[in-house]
């Protein structure tokens, strides 16, 4: 085993975040492109208005269950990592190597993705603009290298920000977050003073091809994905500068902004005409054209602030985040220690944003249909990092109850739990209405091929460091409780 003083300093990030900034990375990591595109892709055509509106609720109220979870697992281990941090907690090594190689992939595909939706948005906005020197077609999405330029420029932008401070890329992310929020009501009021708006466009309010409870559930199994970004607020717990009994509060708040905004780009999308009438009439793009109806020839300017606000968060967001993960992963050995190198001046992750960025310039050659299947399985991924993060609340609590104050904390950790499982079988049983296609298992099955031998090459280097010093390389503390146990 290797010994405690064998093991080199231990890289810390700067306490700088604060209570808005970190609302606003869990806001802008929940919003993104998705809230402006499934109202006419997925919602409406599938559950209907008042259905996707009811299943909104359902699954926010579900996600904030386990929210608390969270909250507690926060209160806890206060380090960067989040669901990694608190697998190893609860679970051990193994466990923590499936949640970190999961979520590693889930953020940085939500990056990919936004990034690939700028295309989309500027060939609605300035058709032909950036369309130029085509270079291949890849699952019917032409590739041309004035939009892979276009989207490079931009994801180079957010990796300078973050790798010059943590603090700027935080205050452009409330900025943008607050955009985001007034952009998306001012989008539902233009639609709902129209003369031709009215209740009466949101029928049928349930699909009427399936029963209404169908209607609900097949957007409630969507909750893991919708909400995903609630959990980059723990990514940032040790960056907190601020009490961590507040990190309940703020990821239920982001959560709870996170319905409103979805339910009122849905009902600005359904309430201005009868919506069988307009998914009848195929528009490439539904709340493009919605917009274009209540503001006129200026309706795609005023759709461009909060849907280049919402890519540009999204970004930001999971890239705080999955750099994050990356640097925890690495402070505690279970990839190369290079993911842990902290900037001497800037004191932000600085290899960890390199990679992050090499990562994201490869998006924009392979096409979004393509990173479209592999998104698929982010809300695969996390399900899998949420069961982990509330077991390991529920085990905490079981343990040392003394030290939780959140009320009914064993019921909730439980229920957290059973929702956590509940939403991985929903994704993953074939036939259930939110199951993920044949395309996404391949690529998934994929990433875990490519996870289990990185993890091979690492294995007897990570099983030589004894317990004790990797929980204190993960966790900052000696005498920081685990809940499994192990050989002292």
């Amino acid at each position: 085993m290797v010994e405690m003083h064998d093991c080199k300093d231990r890289a810390e990030l700067k306490k700088s975040v604060l209570p808005a900034q970190a609302w606003a990375l869990a806001v802008g990591a929940i919003i993104g492109w998705g809230c402006f595109i499934l109202p006419g892709t997925r919602f409406l055509p599938f559950s209907g208005p008042v259905a996707s509106l009811v299943g909104l609720i359902i699954g926010a109220v579900a996600m904030s269950i386990v929210a608390l979870s969270y909250g507690i697992m926060i209160k806890a281990y206060p380090v960067a990592g989040g669901a990694f941090a608190y697998a190893f907690a609860s679970l051990g090594r193994i466990a923590a190597v499936i949640c970190g190689w999961g979520l590693a992939l889930s953020y940085s595909c939500v990056i990919a993705l936004n990034a690939t939706a700028i295309i989309l948005l500027s060939r609605f906005l300035l058709p032909g603009a950036f369309e130029i020197g085509h270079l291949y077609t890849v699952a019917g999405w032409d590739i041309f290298s004035g939009e892979v330029a276009l989207i490079s420029v931009i994801i180079i932008f957010f990796a300078f920000m973050n790798y010059i401070g943590s603090n700027l890329a935080n205050n452009i992310q409330l900025l943008l977050s607050l955009s985001l929020a007034i952009g998306v009501v001012i989008l539902a009021i233009g639609s709902g003073i129209q003369e031709t708006a009215g209740i009466e466009n949101l029928q049928p309010y349930f699909n009427e091809n399936h029963a209404g409870f169908i209607s609900v559930i097949s957007v409630v199994a969507l909750a893991p994905f919708l909400y995903q970004g609630f959990d980059t607020i723990p990514q940032t717990a040790e960056e907190f500068d601020f009490c961590h009994t507040k990190s309940n509060m703020l990821m239920i708040f982001s959560i709870v902004c996170g319905c409103i905004l979805y339910s009122l780009v849905l009902l600005a999308v359904s309430i201005i005409r009868p919506y069988p009438e307009m998914l009848e009439a195929n528009y490439p793009w539904l709340t493009g054209t919605v917009s274009s109806m209540a503001f006129g020839k200026i309706g795609g300017i005023i759709l461009a602030i909060p849907v280049l606000a919402g890519i540009f968060s999204g970004m930001n967001g999971y890239f705080i985040a999955t750099t994050r993960i990356l640097f925890s992963m690495g402070r505690s050995k279970f990839i190369p220690s290079w993911f842990e190198k902290v900037h001497s001046k800037y004191n932000t992750p600085v290899n960890a944003i390199s990679f992050v960025l090499g990562f994201s310039l490869l998006a924009p050659w392979f096409g979004r249909p393509v990173l479209a299947w592999l998104t698929d399985t982010c809300a695969l991924s996390a399900a899998l990092s949420y069961f982990f993060s509330t077991y390991a609340a529920w085990k905490y609590v079981k343990m040392y109850p003394e030290e939780v104050t959140t009320r009914g904390a064993k019921f909730v950790t439980f229920i957290g739990t059973v929702i956590s499982i509940c939403s991985f079988f929903l994704l993953a049983i074939p036939g259930s209405p939110a199951a993920i296609g044949k395309e996404s298992w391949i690529l998934l099955i994929v990433w875990c091929v490519i996870g289990y031998f990185l993890y091979k090459q690492r294995a007897n280097e990570l099983n030589a460091i004894s317990t004790k010093d990797l929980k204190y390389m993960l966790f900052g503390e000696k005498d920081c409780p685990l809940l499994f146990k192990y050989e002292k």
